[in-house]
């Protein structure tokens, strides 16, 4: 099937490409700033504000990922050793924890911000596609 025709035929029935937690700012669909602008019916102003919005929680969400490849070669060498490393494994657990903590942090920020930016009937339907999941935060 062509693309343009495959990605309207999804569009028409509702269906978004998913990526990975951590892709696109981890919202689950491939452009969320096109989908927002088009379901929210966001004015040029608010376009750019809710980009400034997605980029930072994008950035924090790659910085959570570096940080999580650390943890993952953290707890490796824990395990490699001849015997293992119980402090470095549990540093590790921490910064993984902390890691966590910041995205949940920067996704609360990020909510907050669109709050502020966004009118009531926005709101309201920005919160209709997350209890739908057609978008995640």
């Amino acid at each position: 099937m062509h693309r343009r025709h495959h990605w309207h035929a999804r569009r028409r029935f509702g269906c978004w490409d998913f990526e990975d937690s951590l892709g696109s700012a981890g919202l689950g669909v491939r452009r969320p700033l096109r989908f927002l602008a088009w379901k929210l019916g966001l004015s040029s102003d608010q376009v750019a504000s809710v980009a400034r919005i997605l980029e930072r929680l994008k950035i924090e969400r790659a910085q959570a990922e570096v940080e999580q490849r650390r943890v993952a070669a953290a707890l490796a060498d824990a395990l490699e050793g001849e015997v293992f490393d119980a402090a470095a494994a549990s540093v590790a657990a921490d910064h993984r924890s902390d890691s966590a903590r910041s995205v949940q942090q920067a996704v609360a920020r990020a909510l907050a911000e669109l709050h502020a930016t966004l009118e009531a009937d926005q709101r309201r339907k920005l919160a209709m596609l997350i209890r739908t999941r057609a978008i995640a935060f």
